[in-house]
């Protein structure tokens, strides 16, 4: 997308994030998040106080949104971990890709020398590809610690790069 701003989220773009997290959840697929929570319960977790939270904007809307935090505290704070969410109207338009150049580019800004990714569900495969495209090595995969509502227990990556 050539139009795609992405910008720091301000409060007046929550209603906009939850249309985008709300389906995710949801469908359960994805995010180690309840998929029966409320929106001012996603919302909270989003804006955690220790997230830097950003949204591309294009086409007049929101069409997706990230933050950025400090994987770890204290000896692990210079590792730097964000969760990405697209619209499923915007998904296969780079806009995922957008926030993932982004998100490299503020937390090396912010002092951080490194990304790392938890929890990429293994079935999650376009996220596991554009992480791959961006970078980002697969340095682990955890059995069975994501239970997906279809196919069960599924593994996850646990993904890095150096920024």
């Amino acid at each position: 997308m050539t139009d795609l701003h992405i910008r720091p989220a301000t409060p007046a773009d929550r209603d906009a994030i939850w249309a985008i997290l709300e389906p995710i959840l949801r469908a359960g697929a994805v995010f180690a998040l309840p998929r029966d929570g409320t929106a001012e319960q996603a919302l909270a977790a989003w804006f955690a106080p220790d997230h830097r939270v950003f949204v591309a904007a294009g086409e007049g809307r929101v069409l997706g949104s990230y933050y950025l935090r400090a994987n770890q505290r204290g000896a692990g704070d210079h590792v730097a971990n964000g969760s990405y969410a697209t619209h499923p109207e915007a998904q296969g338009r780079g806009v995922a890709r957008a926030m993932g150049l982004h998100s490299f580019e503020a937390a090396r800004a912010a002092g951080f020398s490194a990304m790392q990714f938890n929890l990429v569900v293994a079935t999650n495969t376009r996220a596991v590809a554009l992480w791959t495209s961006l970078g980002l090595v697969a340095v682990g995969r955890l059995p069975g610690v994501f239970r997906h509502p279809v196919h069960g227990p599924v593994d996850a990556w646990v993904m890095h790069r150096f920024l």
